[in-house]
């Protein structure tokens, strides 16, 4: 893969996110999607639906950051932390995603409770520079 579709596929990915989860805007987000997407979330229901009618019912407070994004072929993978989401610690998510015909076609992910510094043997922040307490 070239570096043009490999930054394509990564800003594709990085606008769906921010539409879907930050925008909450879900016509828009149906062009990120394919209806015959893919979901191996063990929290999420089957289906494009399944994703959408999980964030529907989200609250209204939940934001994703995204972190590093690479992509290899038809597939893109970003590290982002999801927060806002009513839980006590934020999620640390390796969310990976592969490309059909220009749209999000299957998704699998890791999620992790984000640790605070008391928490963190390493002492470092699982996401970005600081920790979030």
């Amino acid at each position: 893969m070239d570096d043009t579709q490999a930054s394509h596929n990564k800003a594709l990915v990085l606008a769906a996110f921010d539409t879907l989860f930050n925008q909450r805007d879900y016509a828009a987000a149906e062009r990120f999607w394919s209806p015959a997407y893919i979901q191996h979330s063990a929290h999420i229901a089957p289906g494009r639906e399944g994703l959408f009618d999980l964030i529907r019912n989200a609250p209204a407070t939940l934001k994703y950051e995204p972190g590093l994004i690479v992509a290899e072929g038809d597939y893109v993978i970003v590290h982002g932390r999801f927060s806002g989401h009513g839980r006590p610690r934020s999620w640390i998510a390796a969310d990976i995603l592969r490309i059909a015909g220009g749209v999000l076609a299957e998704h699998w992910d890791v999620l992790q409770d984000e640790a605070a510094r008391a928490d963190s043997k390493s002492g470092l922040p699982m996401f970005g520079e600081r920790f979030p307490d």
